[in-house]
């Protein structure tokens, strides 16, 4: 098989900013194999992101403006991340941004407009990953798993800290996976409002003490009690969390302990349940895998039976950008991409759709 190169992009639900990620992907043996070569974060402005942040408030004709006018910016910025660096890219796969995810209506939303994106950069694009497994009836996320599967199967379990958490592993000879629930988007939440975009290292939550009136309120979302498969937006999060983030009347530091302790206790009590043995790795990955104080108090709860994996920096903020990459790589090459023991569809996908530059 021909090695492909490919620039996977992603914005997620944390805000942080636009991750590029040039990758070479290919199969050697039937065992797909990566390496990723160039990589670069944007960060959000203030304005773009309150925009991102709102566009679920937006209207029909507001939000397809915006899509279009996202899509070109992705491209833009693809371009200039492709001359810096004097790139040779077969083809660029997009997640887009999710302005809408709401599966049991059968809607799921990615804004950055696949056509816009191809013409301002002049290559070809694979995106809207999500829309064909709601179509199927599944959740449409999380994606993640089959890069997991396909590139890091030597983990017992493979954990995603990006706005949300998510969670991957094999049982009974099926990828499990499903959203655990928060992880950083409470936490990014908490520090806007100090103007702070985030808590670098979880230096402020360190110094906090845990509330337990909101911890507990936080663990008692209705959510948590759910079967999977299952997933969130940031729908649930402004309808069910944050009321109760702006109804605790404490420190910025208190609040973010408090966060964290949430966040790792629940993603425990989820890998306790499905350890397979005595002696688990968990691979950590995405922006709460940098936040020193979060993977500290995450050990502490999992006790020495799981052991937190450390990995490269790179790999660890740019890991969904590549598997977006790889998802890209599957389409192109006609083979399935989303998992239906995942998402809960009538079957397995080979889901995106692709866009020629005119």
């Amino acid at each position: 098989m021909k090695k492909h190169k490919v620039i996977g992009l992603m914005s997620g639900t944390s805000l942080d900013g636009l991750d590029l990620a040039y990758c070479h992907i290919w199969k050697t043996d039937h065992k797909w194999e990566f390496e990723i070569l160039n990589t670069k974060s944007i960060s959000y402005d203030a304005a773009m992101r309150n925009k991102l942040k709102n566009s679920i408030d937006l209207a029909a004709d507001d939000l397809l403006l915006f899509n279009n006018s996202y899509g070109t910016w992705l491209g833009q910025k693809s371009k200039e991340f492709i001359n810096e660096n004097n790139l040779e890219v077969d083809f660029i796969a997009s997640h887009g941004h999710t302005t809408h995810h709401q599966p049991k209506k059968g809607l799921t939303y990615q804004i950055g407009s696949g056509q816009h994106l191809a013409n301002e950069c002049g290559l070809k694009v694979v995106c809207d990953f999500r829309s064909n497994d709601i179509a199927l009836g599944g959740e449409g996320a999380p994606l993640v798993p089959i890069g997991d599967r396909l590139f890091f199967e030597n983990f017992d379990f493979c954990l995603n800290l990006g706005g949300i958490s998510n969670i991957s592993f094999e049982h009974q000879g099926k990828r499990i996976a499903y959203d655990i629930g928060l992880a950083n988007m409470i936490l990014n939440h908490i520090t806007q409002k100090i103007d702070l975009a985030y808590d670098a290292g979880g230096k402020l939550a360190s110094t906090g003490q845990i509330n337990q009136t909101m911890l507990q309120r936080l663990n008692d979302l209705p959510y948590y009690s759910l079967p999977f498969p299952k997933s969130i937006g940031y729908e649930w999060f402004v309808e069910e969390v944050v009321p109760i983030v702006e109804e605790t009347h404490d420190s910025i530091p208190n609040l973010l302990c408090t966060g964290i302790h949430h966040i790792c206790e629940q993603v425990a009590k989820e890998i306790k349940a499905n350890a397979p043995k005595n002696n688990n790795s968990l691979f950590v990955a995405g922006g709460g895998a940098l936040n020193d104080f979060m993977i500290q108090t995450l050990q502490a709860k999992l006790g020495s039976e799981t052991e937190v994996a450390v990995t490269s920096n790179t790999l660890i903020e740019f890991k969904e950008a590549l598997v977006f990459g790889l998802m890209g790589v599957l389409r192109i090459e006609g083979e399935p991409n989303v998992l239906c023991s995942v998402t809960g569809a009538k079957r397995d996908s080979c889901s995106g759709v692709i866009y020629l530059p005119s």
